[in-house]
C-alpha cells in the first residue's frame, strides 16, 4: 500500500480541517481514516434533520455513561458522530467561538500560544460570515450564517423578557463583547448544513494527494521506541498496517482518542495491565480531566402559535418542505436552537457564567420501529433552557476491555463540586426571573412538567439532578499543557515523550469553553495545521 506522509485518524470536525490544510501545498500525501461510513444520510444535510440523526445508529455511536449517584442514579445518553463529518454532522449547528477569557485561561493552564489574541486569527482565517441578504465578510471555507431574518416570531418574547430584566443583547455572540440575548449563528450554506466535511474535506478530496478510507477502525498505534510509525486497523474483516512518513495525527474526538491511546499502551498502567495491554508509557492523565456541559430545559404551553403549529400538522410539514425545496429557507433550514446567548447570573461577575437557549418548539421522543425520533408536540409550546458555562467537576473516559469495538467506560463525575451546584441554582434562578417577566408571562399558558416559577433553590438543584443531561460537549481527556506530569500533549499538540504523534481534537482542551464546542474544535485544528507544517 502507498506510504503516506500524514495519517489522520478520524474524519470529524478536526480531522477534516487537517486534511484540507495539510494537503493544500500538494507535496504531502494524506490519509484520512474514518471508522464510520461516508455520512451521506439526507438528514445530515438538512439542518433540522438533527431530530432524525439523534438516535440513528447508522450515523451515531449512541454511547451511554455509567449511572451517576449525583444525577439520581441515571445513565446519560451520549450521541457521537459515526461517519464523515463526525459529531459536527449530527449536532444542532450552533456556532459559538467561546468568550475571549476562555482562551486566556487555556494559556494560563499551560497551553502556551493559545490565548485569545492568537486563536482569534485562526477563527477569522477559516470563517466567512454570511449576512441575511447574502453579503459575505471573510474568505474562509466555513460559512457562518446570520439567520435573524428567518426565526419564528415567538422569539420576540425572549428578547423582550431580557430587556425587561435589563440584560444585554448582542447581534453576534461571537464578537469579543458578544454577551447577551442573540439569534444564534449557525453553520449552513444554501440552506444545507455546512459542517467540517463539506467545508474542508470535500475540496481536499479533489486533490490527488488525499485518500479517505471509511469503515476503517484503527485498533492501535504502533511505536518504534519513542516514535509512532504506523497504525493497525481493521476494515471489512481484514487487518491492515499502514505507515506514516511524517506524523500520525489522532483526531478521533474526546471519547475515542483517549481510548485509542490506551489500546496502544499509553495510559494508566493498572488499567492497561488489567486488560492485558502491554504498557508502552504510563500516563495516568490519558482519559482524565473529562469536562462537559450539563443542561436542562423547562417546557411551557404557549398562548400563541409556535413552531409546533408549523411542524406538527401534516399540512404544516408539507408547507415547510415546499418552502425548503423551492427557496432553501424556513424552519427546515434552521437549528432547533434559534435564540439564546451568554449571560451573567449576577451583575458583579467578571464574565458570563451561563448559556441560555430559547426554542419556539416543544417535542417528545417517540418510538419509530427500531429507532426513536423527536417529534414536535401537537400544540403551541416553547422551551427555556440553560447550561452553566464553566463546570469545575472532572470525570474520566477509559476503555472497557481490550476489545477495540467495545463501547467506552464514561464516568462524567457530574456536579461533584459545590461551585457547580451553586452554578446550577444560579442558572435556574436566572431562567426563573425570565419566566416571571410580563413578556413571558403573556406567552405562558401553563407549564409542562415541573414549574420553574414555583421552585426554591433546593428545588432547582433537585430537579436538575433528576432531569438534566449532557449538552454533548465532552472535552479535555488528553489535555494540553507544558508539564508532562499533568498534561498528555504539549502546546504544539505532540504527545509528551514521543515523536511522530499528535492529538488534535476537543480532547486536548485544557478547560472547556463557555459554549458549544464545535467551533473551537475546528479552530484548534486550523491552528494545529500551522504548527504541523512549521515543523516540516
Amino acid at each position: 500500500m502507498t506510504r503516506f506522509d500524514y495519517i489522520i485518524i478520524g474524519a470529524g470536525s478536526a480531522g477534516c480541517v487537517l486534511a484540507e490544510r495539510l494537503s493544500r501545498c500538494g507535496r504531502h500525501k494524506v490519509l484520512v481514516l474514518e471508522a464510520g461510513g461516508r455520512g451521506r444520510s439526507p438528514w445530515i444535510a438538512l439542518p433540522l434533520g438533527y431530530g432524525k440523526t439523534f438516535f440513528d445508529p447508522a450515523v451515531n455511536w449512541k454511547y451511554e455513561s455509567e449511572p451517576e449517584a449525583t444525577l439520581a442514579g441515571r445513565r446519560g445518553y451520549w450521541p457521537r458522530g459515526k461517519g464523515v463529518g463526525g459529531s459536527g454532522a449530527i449536532n444542532a449547528l450552533v456556532y459559538a467561538r467561546g468568550v475571549p477569557q476562555d482562551f486566556d485561561d487555556w494559556e494560563a493552564a499551560g497551553a502556551t500560544g493559545w490565548n485569545w489574541e492568537t486563536v482569534h486569527q485562526s477563527y477569522k482565517a477559516m470563517e466567512t460570515q454570511v449576512a441575511p441578504d447574502g453579503r459575505r465578510q471573510g474568505s474562509g471555507a466555513l460559512h457562518v450564517q446570520d439567520v435573524s431574518d428567518q426565526i419564528h416570531p415567538a422569539n420576540r418574547h425572549f428578547f423582550a423578557a431580557a430587556a425587561e430584566l435589563d440584560l444585554p443583547s448582542t447581534g453576534n455572540i461571537n464578537d469579543p463583547g458578544g454577551e447577551g440575548a442573540a439569534v444564534y449563528r449557525i453553520n449552513t450554506s444554501g440552506g444545507r448544513r455546512m459542517h467540517s466535511a463539506r467545508a474542508f474535506l470535500a475540496p481536499a478530496l479533489k486533490r490527488m494527494n488525499v485518500t479517505l478510507m471509511t469503515g476503517a477502525l484503527v485498533e492501535r498505534i504502533i511505536f518504534d521506541g519513542r516514535r509512532a510509525v504506523s497504525v493497525q486497523l481493521r476494515r471489512r474483516g481484514r487487518l491492515m498496517t499502514i505507515s506514516a512518513g511524517r506524523e500520525i495525527i489522532l483526531s478521533a474526538g474526546a471519547v475515542a482518542s483517549p481510548c485509542l491511546l490506551q489500546q496502544s499502551g499509553i495510559g494508566p498502567a493498572d488499567l492497561l495491565s488489567r486488560h492485558g495491554i502491554e504498557v508502552v508509557q504510563e500516563q495516568a492523565h490519558v482519559g482524565g480531566n473529562l469536562q462537559d456541559h450539563l443542561g436542562i430545559n423547562y417546557y411551557f404551553r404557549a398562548t400563541e402559535p409556535t413552531l409546533n403549529n408549523v411542524l406538527s400538522p401534516l399540512t404544516g410539514k408539507l408547507h415547510a418542505a415546499l418552502q425548503y425545496a423551492i427557496r432553501r429557507r424556513g424552519p427546515l433550514a434552521l437549528s432547533v436552537n434559534q435564540c439564546g446567548g451568554f449571560f451573567r447570573s449576577a451583575p458583579h461577575l467578571g464574565r458570563p457564567d451561563q448559556q441560555l437557549y430559547f426554542n419556539p418548539v416543544t417535542y417528545t421522543t417517540t418510538p419509530d420501529g427500531k429507532r426513536e425520533v423527536i417529534q414536535p408536540d401537537p400544540f403551541a409550546g416553547f422551551i427555556i433552557g440553560f447550561q452553566p458555562a464553566r463546570p469545575t467537576s472532572r470525570g474520566r473516559i477509559d476503555i472497557r476491555s481490550a476489545d477495540p469495538t467495545a463501547p467506552p467506560l464514561i464516568q462524567p463525575g457530574s456536579l461533584a463540586t459545590e461551585e457547580d451546584r451553586a452554578q446550577v441554582i444560579a442558572g435556574g434562578l436566572l431562567c426563573q426571573r425570565l419566566a416571571g417577566t410580563s413578556a413571558l408571562t403573556r406567552l405562558i399558558e401553563a407549564p409542562m412538567g415541573p414549574d420553574l416559577r414555583q421552585m426554591a433553590d433546593a428545588d432547582i438543584l433537585s430537579d436538575f439532578r433528576e432531569r438534566c443531561g449532557t449538552v454533548f460537549h465532552p472535552v479535555g481527556t488528553c489535555r494540553m499543557g507544558a508539564d508532562a506530569s499533568t498534561a498528555v500533549v504539549c502546546p504544539k499538540l505532540k504527545l509528551h515523550g514521543f515523536d511522530g504523534l499528535r492529538v488534535v481534537d476537543a480532547s486536548v482542551f485544557p478547560n472547556i469553553t463557555s459554549g458549544n464546542t464545535n467551533a473551537p474544535t475546528m479552530m484548534l485544528a486550523h491552528r494545529a495545521a500551522d504548527l504541523i507544517l512549521e515543523a516540516g
